[in-house]
């Protein structure tokens, strides 16, 4: 299979793995679960918000986040309008939020949240918050890859975060050490 670097997408010679194959051999791989936020496009309409388990850390300096929204997105042309959005990770505790926002529940932005300086909610119960401005968005795909330029940042509590495991919610358990201590198992 050869590869060929077009404009700002990686391109394939062919398709070798099937979609459903690759989506279940990857689904044996945990991620994390986020939910994205944008500023109210307008003061009467709600803020675009979608759920995400693509979220990464992409660079310290600058300090930059990622995630890969659908190009089928709907949601995601919303955000990219504003420049701007904040990602929200979710506890364990938070899967029925997380259910509440990954459908058109009308009562979804009744969970209490607050706008970030930019505009963006986060949620008030997220374990922590990545303010971010749209730093650039290249084709992957049937994806975009979505870096952000973070702006401010925090930690609202403690907790372990909810994953996404082999079609399932749930949550890691701490069992080393090192994990409860806080600390890294060794230095990085």
């Amino acid at each position: 299979m050869s590869r060929s670097v077009q404009g700002s997408s990686v391109q394939c010679g062919q398709e070798s793995v099937a979609a459903g194959r690759l989506r279940w051999v990857a689904g044996h791989y945990p991620t994390g679960v986020v939910l994205v936020t944008g500023p109210r496009p307008a003061p009467e309409q709600p803020p675009p918000a979608m759920v995400v388990g693509t979220f990464t850390s992409v660079s310290l300096h600058p300090a930059l986040v990622g995630f890969l929204p659908s190009q089928s997105s709907t949601t995601w042309p919303r955000i990219r309008a504003a420049g701007r959005f904040c990602v929200n990770v979710l506890g364990a505790d938070q899967e029925q939020v997380c259910r509440s926002f990954a459908t058109i529940d009308p009562h979804r932005w009744e969970v209490p949240h607050q706008e970030t300086a930019t505009g963006s909610p986060v949620l008030l119960d997220a374990l922590v918050w990545f303010d971010c401005e749209v730093a650039g968005e290249v084709a992957a795909g049937d994806h975009w890859f979505v870096t952000g330029a973070v702006h401010d940042l925090g930690v609202q509590r403690p907790g372990p975060p909810l994953v996404f495991l082999r079609g399932d919610y749930g949550h890691f358990a701490e069992g080393s050490d090192a994990a409860r201590s806080g600390q890294p198992a060794r230095p990085v």
